[in-house]
């Protein structure tokens, strides 16, 4: 699977803003954004001008960066939304935040994207019952994920990151069973879920070019 090996740290230097890329690192003081509050590259502390393609492409990039997805699959969600019925750029996000690796981060297994991305890959999760290793699985209403850890004692370090996770809000269309390890999707994710400051209009605007 495709995937971004760069530093995590310069996307969201590049952004301006914590993508909490690193988990709980992102909330110390080793984190890159509050250490060096501007861009990375020998031009990241010029003042520039954006224009309005610049700046729909950041909140293209932005959003990408976020869910971990690169250019090809996200314009794949993007034809999808567009074939939805409902608001184009709600449904873009609606359809990220069901991706099973989000799910499974969002369940507050996972210290961030990337490393509920390989829980799913190494077969611990079930959708149903059923066995899926594929983090761009997109869940119903309905479904029910469970995680399976192989050995009692990865067991018991998914059970101390979900308490170490407490603080961080579990979203409403989630109802998570936290001592079986597992989660029903009660509802479909809104906008307010993604806990970022977002423009999706602004990504409808660019792809509609």
């Amino acid at each position: 699977m495709a995937r971004n090996t760069g530093p995590s740290c310069r996307l969201c230097r590049r952004e301006g803003i914590k993508l909490f890329l690193k988990g709980s690192r992102c909330n110390g003081d080793k984190c890159a954004v509050s250490r060096r509050t501007f861009a990375p590259g020998q031009h990241g502390q010029a003042r520039k001008k954006e224009s309005n393609y610049g700046t729909q492409l950041r909140e293209k990039q932005k959003v990408k960066r976020i869910y971990g997805v690169l250019e090809r699959q996200f314009r794949h969600y993007f034809k999808m939304a567009e074939r939805s019925k409902g608001v184009t750029g709600v449904m873009l996000l609606q359809l990220l935040e069901r991706r099973l690796d989000n799910v499974v981060f969002r369940m507050n297994f996972a210290n961030s994207r990337a490393e509920a991305r390989q829980i799913v890959q190494h077969g611990l999760v079930k959708v149903n019952g059923k066995r899926v290793d594929i983090p761009a699985y997109v869940v119903k209403a309905g479904q029910e994920v469970s995680i399976k850890m192989r050995k009692d004692a990865a067991q018991k370090k998914l059970a101390e990151t979900f308490e170490d996770l407490k603080t961080r809000a579990i979203p409403k269309w989630l109802e998570v069973d936290a001592k079986n390890f597992k989660c029903k999707i009660t509802a479909m994710p809104a906008k307010e879920d993604v806990g970022f400051p977002i423009q999706e209009q602004l990504i409808v605007e660019l792809y509609s070019k």
